[in-house]
């Protein structure tokens, strides 16, 4: 038995057949060819038939993970046109009469350093991307398929990473869990794992043979923990994936199968008992009522709102439209995001936040300076009221998605009542725009994210502007208590249930209130269980977390007794 640890992207317990993912070996040899222009054209055709393909894997993928997980693939299609990229490959056929698939492959190696050489992280990210269309402009010449799950059972996927048009043409009811050696929490195969609600992980040094596993007694970073059977093929071995815990089994012996068959039974158990809460109200045993409503970060994490039974969104990560696109999203493709979520919603609350890019969430199109402190820095709603057109554009974008459902829009990193006030005026600004342009909104609920101390300290003077308060937990954990939550030498030394932290919830739930603000949570700590009952005390309207914890707050909620003393 081996065991290796990786970084969980999503939990649960998957037991099953391991399955290698194959990537085609796309051999090419270089050969000499006497008609370059018939090279050509070959090559021509080729690159269309690729383009024909992406544009069936978007339309397979808008419907299984969203627009905007999906626009990848129209990334690739255009990249495949790019003209640099096709003069290239045509240029080294006529020059060089070589066969096309050599061009291609010569090209996609040329483009690929080149950008992996880049500063820029976006750019960066874009040589995996060159590579991937080659590959599958190569694949079509040379007439092969690329790798896929073979037979009928279930496995466990172990690659090194999955493209996202490796991805898509999977046969998901036979997947249960993903591995990979690379990738990262927001990596295409992360969200679909949460998207399908299945175990994953992601950084294990799995081997492709026993013999080649490393030895030591420690299991971190995918080290092995224990070997035997040198020289076995892992691929067909059994398997088991603890997405709880980060742990990665191989060949487990009898005694783990059989704790972890009895702790996959158990959660299964837990996750039937939970489903029977669908449809109950968040109410406690004696009648105090809460809402409870769920974080996403794209159109694709909806499926997961409505099938864990969430009120409500009450965090839209809008960045990750940003995020997820190689120039600025038009008001087009947001409008589109925006009205889909609100559509599927039917008519529950949807509360964006407006973009949040800064700190830990880089978009290389921004060109934002190297900071030394960027948590502290040029973020958020500092952007947006620095770079006016941007945030306009999202905000008509948000206005007339309001039209086909009930949204409400939050600001972040708000520090002062000047802010809001100069927010207050540039949504003025966009309403007469949209009522110039005879395009229809409804008027909407407006708030203001909670994560500083200065804005809990002047929470009174805040509550008399806005309709209501989320508090966001994480940065203003960090902020209080001086911690880069990023650090993971603080880790020991952060902690979310500290007496200031919570002393300024109780703070902001009280001025919120006087001046007939609703307050919620839709930080991490939201989630935390063991804080529910507190929550409920302090006099939290709503709480917003993650879609798969929905049903588990809800349970404590249901299972809490205010009455009792504390």
């Amino acid at each position: 038995m081996m065991v290796l640890e990786g970084k969980s992207v999503f939990g649960g317990i998957a037991i099953g057949k391991l399955s290698v993912y194959g990537k085609k070996d796309h051999a090419v040899k270089r050969s000499r060819v006497a008609d370059t222009e018939a090279e050509n054209k070959r090559f021509l055709e080729a690159k269309e038939e690729a383009k024909r393909q992406l544009a069936g894997f978007y339309e397979k993928a808008v419907k299984e993970v969203g627009e905007v997980n999906a626009a990848i693939f129209e990334i690739h299609q255009m990249m495949l046109d790019d003209q640099d990229y096709v003069e290239s490959v045509t240029n080294m056929i006529k020059t060089q009469e070589v066969n096309a698939e050599f061009a291609v492959a010569s090209t996609g190696d040329n483009f690929s350093a080149m950008f992996a050489a880049m500063e820029d992280d976006y750019m960066r990210e874009r040589a995996a991307d060159v590579k991937d269309i080659s590959n599958r402009v190569i694949s079509i010449l040379q007439g092969s398929t690329a790798g896929a799950i073979t037979g009928e059972e279930p496995v466990i996927l172990l690659a090194d990473d999955l493209a996202p048009s490796e991805t898509v043409q999977l046969d998901k009811s036979k997947v249960l869990s993903f591995v990979t050696r690379h990738g990262s929490t927001n990596s295409h195969t992360a969200i679909l794992a949460r998207t399908m609600n299945i175990p994953a992980l992601i950084g294990v040094d799995f081997p492709e043979k026993l013999d080649e596993a490393p030895s030591g007694e420690s299991c971190l970073s995918g080290n092995v923990a224990a070997g035997t059977d040198n020289g076995a093929s892992i691929d067909g071995m059994l398997g088991i994936v603890d997405g709880y815990q980060g742990k990665f089994y191989l060949n487990p012996d009898e005694e783990t199968l059989a704790k972890y068959r009895k702790l996959k039974e158990e959660d299964e158990q837990k996750k039937r008992l939970l489903q029977e809460l669908k449809g109950k109200e968040n109410v406690t045993l004696d009648g105090k009522k809460i809402n409870l409503y769920a974080n996403i970060g794209g159109v694709a994490d909806v499926a997961n709102v409505l099938a864990n039974d969430a009120g409500g969104i009450g965090l839209f990560r809008s960045e990750f439209l940003y995020l997820e696109s190689e120039d600025y999203p038009t008001e087009e493709a947001q409008f589109t995001a925006y009205k889909t979520v609100a559509e599927n919603m039917a008519g529950k609350k949807v509360i964006i936040r407006t973009l949040d890019i800064g700190a830990d969430k880089q978009v290389g199109y921004f060109n934002l300076e190297k900071e030394e402190n960027p948590a502290m820095g040029y973020r958020a709603i500092r952007i947006c009221l620095d770079r006016k057109e941007i945030f306009k554009t999202q905000l008509r974008a948000i206005y007339r998605a309001s039209y086909y459902g009930t949204i409400s829009i939050m600001f972040p990193m708000i520090i002062s009542v000047a802010e809001v006030r100069a927010i207050k005026e540039i949504i003025e600004e966009v309403k007469a725009e949209l009522d110039r342009d005879g395009l229809p909104y409804k008027e909407v609920e407006i708030g203001i994210m909670i994560e500083t101390p200065a804005a809990v300290m002047i929470s009174d003077l805040l509550a008399k502007e806005v309709d209501f308060f989320s508090i966001g937990t994480n940065d203003l954990t960090q902020y209080t208590l001086a911690i880069d939550r990023q650090n993971p030498k603080l880790d020991n030394i952060y902690d979310a249930h500290h007496e200031a932290v919570l002393r300024m919830l109780k703070m902001v739930v009280d001025n919120g209130h006087k001046e007939g603000c609703w307050v919620g949570i839709c930080g991490e700590l939201g989630a935390d269980t063991e804080l529910t009952e507190t929550f409920l005390r302090m006099g939290f309207d709503e709480l917003s977390v993650s879609p798969s914890m929905v049903l588990r707050v809800r349970d404590k909620i249901r299972n809490t007794d205010l009455s009792k003393n504390e």
